[in-house]
């Protein structure tokens, strides 16, 4: 008996150890959750360079807060390509209304998302760029999730990010833990993290352990992330 009260002491503090941060942003008010998604700003965030002012290739991964009272919870996550030359980027991504479908169409690459500032997790330029984007293509297309979305524990956008980069060669970049849904493996049990440094349990989504280089250790909890 006490063996379980114990334990179940642990769960419930692990448990408000990952309610901790979205609780602290809920009551410091950094989100405006009332906003409706109608009139917030879909605006260029500034951040990639315009096409006509960059002539090489470039490949770029975004996050931004969540819509509403998701953005307390989690990122959405999307890649950004732009090949030598051209006149547009390209802008990769998953979204869960209307329809759910893969997303691979011209855009701005670091618009706000919905109110929310991007922010930039990887920057990838020149020959490097080059060579990663007919991969980038390639695992866009292959994606096995294209008109699958669960908000949680996934796949949803993140879970599509996190494919792409596990499923490109040098595309090393670490998801932040927040990122809901990159741990969603369908029915494999064990994976390379995303950026291959490391490896990754995952029970559906609802539960695993991941170790890597750049990300160390982290628990995952149904869908919630917190490093140790």
């Amino acid at each position: 008996m006490k063996r379980m009260l114990k334990a179940s002491g642990w769960c419930l503090g692990a448990l408000l150890l990952l309610l901790s941060g979205p609780i602290l942003l809920a009551t410091s008010g950094s989100l405006q959750g009332s906003e409706s998604w109608q009139t917030a700003t879909r605006e260029s965030a500034r951040i990639a360079p315009p096409p006509d002012q960059a002539e090489e290739a470039i490949v770029q991964v975004y996050g931004a807060r969540a819509f509403s009272w998701r953005g307390y919870f989690a990122v959405h996550t999307w890649i950004a390509t732009k090949e030598k030359g051209a006149s547009h980027y390209q802008v990769h991504e998953v979204t869960g209304w209307r329809r759910y479908v893969v997303n691979s169409r011209p855009g701005e690459p670091d618009r706000h998302w919905f109110g929310a500032r991007p922010e930039l997790y990887a920057d990838i330029r020149g020959e490097e760029a080059e060579k990663l984007i007919p991969d980038i293509y390639q695992a866009v297309e292959s994606y096995p999730y294209p008109t699958e979305y669960n908000a949680w524990p996934g796949p949803n956008s993140n879970t599509f990010v996190a494919w792409v980069i596990r499923e490109v060669p040098g595309l090393d970049v670490a998801l932040p833990n927040h990122a809901i849904g990159k741990d969603y493996l369908g029915d494999q049990l064990v994976a390379e993290v995303p950026g291959g440094t490391g490896y990754q349990f995952s029970l559906g989504g609802y539960f695993g352990l991941l170790a890597g280089v750049r990300e160390g250790l982290e628990l995952n909890l149904l869908g919630l992330s917190f490093g140790i």
